[in-house]
């Protein structure tokens, strides 16, 4: 394979083209796009300016900014952690290693939760396994007077999701809870009082993992990807763990991988307490989120 040589001339055009053959060697799928994302960053300005600055010339230390991210990228970091952002249901969000990226599959448990929410009702909400914050932020700002509780087992996660929270104006609209599953809330008067508990839980089984893209493999929190064996363990704990908590007729909604549906159905039968669960597909056709409603 061919090296690809820094350019002597140092102008906006050259550094493009060069970070375009990087990352293409480097097998990035978007490199072409993704090469002027970072250029626009590490020059301060939007990308489609990039295009019609070519022959600006480019500043020893611009430059240097501008090589960094760019190896980074070759070295397959997320462009979202170079970045520092993700945009999740029209918001953007702050994301770091510490945190999952968002995912536009993801979105379908705002939707799905915002559709079953009755109008003029002030819910009670719960978001196990927070991460960066996106569906406890996304469903504040949009069903304001709910109540909603934020719960993650990482203090980073925690801190980058208040971040966001604040960033958008509803840092004090949610409760923040560090812990297990649903377990900080036991013993805080909620038994039988949630109308809905959501979240995107860990569903990537062990022997799943070495096949994943490096950006997901080496950079994104194995705690946030990585369920066990089966990939639906934390699927079978947060259908067991949430009936206390749900009122009658109170919904579990959550995210699962490609495949697991039908686990997932027989998990809830087993567990019992829920009528026969729902399926969503996402953009894909696939079964991505699993409603479970408590009898009652």
């Amino acid at each position: 394979m061919a090296v690809c040589v820094m350019p002597e001339l140092k102008t906006v055009g050259a550094l493009l083209a060069w970070a375009r053959q990087a990352l293409a060697q480097a097998g990035v799928s978007h490199g072409a796009q993704e090469a002027m994302w970072l250029l626009a960053h590490a020059l301060g300005m939007r990308s489609h300016q990039v295009l019609s600055q070519t022959d600006r010339l480019v500043s020893p230390a611009v430059w240097a900014l501008a090589e960094s991210l760019i190896a980074r990228r070759v070295a397959r970091e997320p462009l979202q952690y170079i970045l520092g952002t993700q945009e999740f249901c029209g918001l953007e969000f702050a994301v770091s290693p510490s945190v999952l990226i968002p995912r536009p599959e993801t979105e379908l448990l705002v939707r799905e939760v915002v559709r079953q929410h009755r109008a003029g009702y002030e819910a009670t909400l719960v978001d196990v396994g927070t991460g960066s914050g996106c569906l406890a932020v996304r469903l504040a700002a949009t069903l304001r007077g709910s109540r909603v509780l934020a719960i993650d087992r990482s203090a980073e996660a925690l801190q980058m999701a208040k971040r966001n929270a604040a960033t958008h104006g509803v840092l004090e609209a949610i409760e923040w809870l560090q812990g297990d599953l649903l377990a900080p809330v036991a013993g805080c008067g909620l038994e039988g009082r949630v109308d809905v508990i959501v979240s995107n839980p860990p569903y990537i089984a062990e022997r799943d993992m070495p096949g994943l893209q490096p950006e997901v493999r080496l950079f994104e929190p194995h705690l946030a990807l990585v369920s066990g064996p089966l990939g639906t363990e934390f699927h079978r704990r947060l259908l067991q763990e949430a009936l206390p908590f749900l009122v009658p007729q109170g919904l579990l909604v959550m995210e699962m991988g490609q495949g697991q549906a039908a686990a997932v159905r027989a998990l809830a039968q087993d567990t019992g307490g829920y009528a026969p669960v729902a399926v969503v597909d996402d953009a894909a056709g696939i079964e991505r989120v699993v409603i479970a409603r408590k009898l009652g």
